[in-house]
């Protein structure tokens, strides 16, 4: 679901798998022990939801929580992008999520509990007035909206909402045709370039800018 950068991307390496080698690295039976998994029910009736947790890890940690979520067979998403790094002397460029601590888990509560409850860096969000411990939750609709947006060009550019300015918001444009036909929202505004980029929203976490062919805009 992640897009990035097309540049010489045949000589980056992306992440190692948390099966990776490395002394610090889980087998899966252990992480789905750690996890508390062993002893749920494959069945439940129990609805899933987009909920939006908080990776604890250091940005250099071996097992992220997307990684965990990954090795557990859950669905997970975090928007990724290339990033310059030094380790050990050396720069180089790696693969990594936009903003560490911020992931949206597809599953049951019940088997999240049972994760968290067992992973000390992963923690639910909580909603600020709600009713005691509500974790936050992103709306199907929105959660896939956003991720067919990026997923289906190439290179977009993520952004935190109060990064938004208004002199970076153009014209309100409605798409016509192509992979994301139907979407409506504003033109991002940036001097020099030629680009032409709509902004999709998922509320209150993400802004991305994804690329748009002129032919299919259509002002509004």
């Amino acid at each position: 679901m992640h897009s990035f950068e097309t540049d010489n991307e045949q000589n980056f390496d992306l992440p190692a798998g948390a099966n990776g080698g490395g002394n610090n690295c889980l087998s899966f039976n252990e992480i789905e022990d750690q996890a508390g998994l062993g002893a749920l029910s494959c069945s439940s009736d129990e609805p899933k939801q987009w909920f939006v947790m908080r990776d604890l890890t250091r940005s250099n940690a071996s097992l992220p929580a997307y990684k965990l979520m990954e090795t557990l067979g859950v669905t997970y998403y975090t928007p990724m992008h290339w990033v310059l790094v030094s380790r050990g002397g050396r720069k180089r460029r790696e693969y990594v999520p936009f903003i560490h601590d911020l992931l949206f888990v597809h599953e049951t509560r019940g088997k999240m509990d049972a994760i968290v409850s067992k992973t000390p860096t992963l923690q639910y969000r909580f909603l600020k007035g709600g009713a005691y411990c509500e974790p936050m939750v992103v709306r199907e609709a929105d959660m896939t909206r956003f991720m067919h947006a990026v997923g289906s060009v190439g290179n977009p550019r993520y952004y935190q909402p109060s990064e938004i300015t208004p002199s970076m918001c153009s014209r309100r444009i409605r798409i016509v045709g192509g992979s994301l036909d139907g979407y409506e929202g504003k033109l991002l505004s940036v001097r020099g370039s030629h680009v032409k980029r709509l902004m999709v929203e998922l509320p209150s976490w993400l802004v991305a800018a994804v690329e748009v062919s002129p032919e299919y805009i259509q002002l509004l």
